[in-house]
């Protein structure tokens, strides 16, 4: 059987970081394990002196390798016209062509580099997981366990994802047959599942790959199980409600939820739901009033599926759902697939579960779809509800959804002297997302010099925030709460 070959690129700054570069490519060049699979480490120094040339030359090495590997210290580099190191342009292009990134950075301490340089170290762990090291041998540690990562999601070493490794030491006696009969009946009343042939526990597992040589597989134990937490004690979702904006004691109330994943999933979102505001309509329509959350439960919903479905099992931490004053937070032990960023996550894409045998039943009971619009959806969802679009961030091992909330009550609006043309603003944003000068001049039939005047003040006091500076597209959406000034309101009585 042929071995797939990879190649590296090694971006770093230079004159800083020589020693380690070198050290990575001689490692991995005599590593018996890794020059298998890695047949090329490209460096700076490959290209004679003669044929360098300006950033190009390099950008087209990084769409030519498999796996991008940053080595971040405390120097930005030389800049081009644009103000950017070859260095960052080198980490913007391989995002742009969706390599694989792997990003390693010297030291703790990131108040001693150049300013430029804690920028790029702080965008790049907002996107893939920053490994720290503090010399090169703690470097070539860290590199050869991300390498060796890289390989098994790669399926290189041909071992079994989690979701379809045998459970170990857990039988058929410990499924719960009657919650497999009822993610039956619920899968037929939604319509996306038609089993033909048997219809007992076992079939119903075995239809859907969660058993191997008759036992349970790990995905099977986590959705049907009597008692999950008895082989996962990390599978559980750990959620939090605070008072305020921050992580800070007293705590206002927090629960652990563990047992099967759906009835987790549920126990999480009530959680939610039931620390955040909401309204309740009228019987005009139906013999139940409505109810409408400040935020909409299927954006809720989303971050939590996902975050439970998605989640590096292996990882020992825990799923963490944290409710505050100004927006949800939820925490997934883990990181986007290779090929998927944050960014690629507010555009259509494909699906890419991270653990299919799990994804498979979850999308038979409408707890996710197959498309990849799961989180398109959301943002739809919010700003449908006025609220700020949600950010999709990675925070080490953790990858974070946050959702605002609607913190633009009449109470926190009250709070700032708008004239009623700036409180017309307020209200249209909620409904259409955003405004620009032109809109706002023709609702409110006012001078262009007013407009402008109005729009920049509600961006001075924080409530609304301008995207783009000039031209037909520069416009104004609603300010996340973190940039407010006045907080009182973070502490209702």
């Amino acid at each position: 059987m042929s071995t797939t070959r990879y190649k590296i690129f090694v971006s770093s700054v230079q004159k800083e970081l020589t020693e380690e570069r070198h050290a990575v490519k001689e490692f991995i060049a005599h590593d018996p394990l890794l020059s298998r699979f890695i047949s090329n480490v490209f460096l700076f120094e490959d290209i004679p002196a003669k044929d360098r040339k300006p950033d190009d030359i390099y950008l087209n090495e990084v769409e030519r390798c498999d796996i991008y590997l940053a080595i971040l210290g405390n120097h930005y580099g030389s800049k081009n016209e644009n103000g950017k190191s070859p260095t960052e342009l080198e980490f913007e292009y391989a995002t742009k062509t969706l390599r694989e990134r792997l990003v390693f950075v010297k030291g703790d301490d990131d108040k001693t580099r150049e300013p430029e340089m804690a920028k790029l170290v702080n965008k790049a762990g907002r996107q893939v997981t920053r490994r720290r090291f503090s010399d090169t041998p703690g470097l070539i540690r860290e590199v050869y366990a991300s390498l060796i990562e890289c390989l098994e999601n790669r399926g290189d070493f041909r071992s079994s994802p989690f979701d379809d490794s045998i459970c170990d030491g857990a039988t058929l006696k410990d499924i719960d047959n009657g919650e497999v009969t009822a993610f039956v009946e619920t899968a037929e009343a939604a319509g996306r599942l038609k089993l033909k042939g048997a219809r007992t526990p076992k079939a119903v597992l075995q239809n859907f790959n969660l058993l191997r040589d008759g036992r349970p597989t790990n995905a099977a134990m986590l959705l049907f199980g009597k008692n999950p937490e008895r082989f996962f004690n990390n599978a559980q979702v750990h959620c939090f409600h605070f008072h305020g904006t921050e992580k800070r004691k007293p705590i206002a109330s927090q629960q652990p939820y563990a047992g099967r994943l759906l009835e987790v999933i549920d126990q999480a979102v009530e959680f939610v739901l039931g620390k955040i505001d909401r309204s309740v309509g009228t019987r005009a329509t139906d013999v139940q009033a409505p109810v409408k959350f400040e935020i909409p439960r299927p954006a809720i919903t989303e971050a939590v599926v996902n975050a439970v479905a998605h989640r590096n099992y292996r990882h020992n931490g825990f799923v963490q759902v944290f409710v505050f004053a100004d927006r949800i937070e939820v925490w997934n032990p883990g990181e986007l697939p290779p090929g998927l960023t944050p960014e690629l996550l507010r555009e259509p894409h494909g699906p890419i579960p991270c653990n299919p045998l799990i994804a498979e039943p979850l999308f038979r009971v409408k707890y996710v779809e197959k498309a990849g619009t799961g989180t398109t959806d959301m943002i739809a969802d919010c700003r449908e509800a006025g609220l700020p679009e949600p950010d999709f961030e990675q925070h080490g091992p953790h990858f974070v959804v946050t959702i605002w909330r609607d913190w633009l009550t009449e109470k926190v609006l009250a709070g700032y002297n708008l004239n009623d043309r700036q409180k017309e603003a307020v209200r249209y944003i909620k409904g259409a997302g955003r405004i620009n000068n032109a809109i706002y001049r023709d609702l409110m039939g006012i001078s262009e010099r007013t407009s402008v005047r109005d729009l920049r003040q509600l961006a001075d006091f924080g409530i609304f925030a301008k995207v783009g500076s000039t031209g037909q597209s520069a416009h104004y959406v609603i300010a996340k709460a973190k940039f407010v000034k006045d907080k009182s309101w973070e502490n209702p009585s």
